[in-house]
């Protein structure tokens, strides 16, 4: 698979901050790349700075091999958080009236299927639940027929089951070999979705890779979470482990061993949890914070 967009050293500072420092990574064609990082790590800004509404301080990026120049913007499409939309139109209308601004677009139609549009499309945009919104938002950013669509943390705020709709629908849309770019506080949003993850923080990436490979370097079997009230201040055991939001995080291979020790100290089990290693195991571990802060 060859690579669709490549970042080469890229920079961007605001007097003593340096949000972006430095930065290389490349997207491979037809994946969805998810950039990941607690609040303040410089995804925001690196995103901004691909989609040319920054200016980099200092950097390369290169878009099927050439670096980007103004009609760079005919070949993405956005998704922001938030759009201010013209008032009293219909979805379609709405639809309509963005394809005009496109020398190139993608049939109306499509766009209405691709994004599970056909019952709301005569529905004013202002009388929509947060998922419909959000689908029309993405049948706004597919307009264009973009080559690389940029979807910035699009399910934030909506319920279970319409983000789950809603990845499914960028399934469909990986599946037009369109590449997605991600930015999202979901750890199984990005463990669905991603094909490759970036994690930012104080505007460096430190570590990329394939989800599930990552986890794999970083922790060697299941996670032991015990409630913190049960486990003792200077236990004599042989595992370490860490305090976090209420529990004793044990990352241990000998579930069996690790558990006798615990009776050994006279740690209550009953409320002991066995879970995998997730994406916020590997956030605080490579950042020390968790994915929202």
């Amino acid at each position: 698979m060859d690579s669709i967009l490549e970042i080469k050293n890229l920079k961007k500072y605001y007097k003593e901050v340096k949000a972006v420092d430095g930065i290389d990574f490349s997207v491979q064609a037809g994946s969805c790349f998810g950039l990941l990082g607690p609040n303040g790590a410089g995804k925001t800004t690196t995103i901004e700075l691909i989609e040319t509404i920054l200016k980099p301080d200092a950097g390369t990026i290169l878009f099927q091999g050439k670096p980007i120049d103004h009609s760079f913007k005919n070949s993405i499409g956005i998704q922001f958080q938030t759009t201010a939309l013209q008032e009293f139109l219909t979805v379609r209308e709405t639809l309509e009236l963005f394809a005009k601004l496109y020398p190139k677009k993608k049939p109306i139609d499509e766009i209405i299927a691709i994004c599970s549009l056909e019952d709301i499309i005569k529905r004013d945009n202002r009388k929509l639940s947060g998922g419909q919104r959000q689908r029309m938002l993405l049948g706004i950013a597919l307009i264009n027929d973009p080559d690389i669509l940029f979807l910035d943390e699009p399910t934030t705020g909506l319920d279970p089951q319409a983000r789950r709709n809603f990845w499914q629908l960028i399934e469909n849309i990986k599946n037009e070999k369109k590449t997605v770019i991600l930015t999202t506080h979901y750890m199984e949003e990005a463990e669905v979705l991603c094909d490759d993850i970036a994690v930012m923080d104080h505007g460096k990436i430190i570590e990329q890779g394939h989800p599930a490979l990552l986890l794999e370097k970083y922790f060697q079997g299941v996670i032991l979470k015990i409630p913190s009230e049960s486990f003792p201040k200077n236990p004599s055991v042989s595992f370490s482990f860490e305090k976090r939001n209420g529990y004793v995080h044990v990352v241990t291979r000998n579930v069996e061993k690790t558990i006798h020790e615990l009776i050994r100290e006279k740690v209550p089990i009953e409320g002991l949890k066995i879970d995998k290693p997730n994406l916020d195991d590997l956030f605080i571990t490579l950042t020390g914070s968790s994915l929202r802060t």
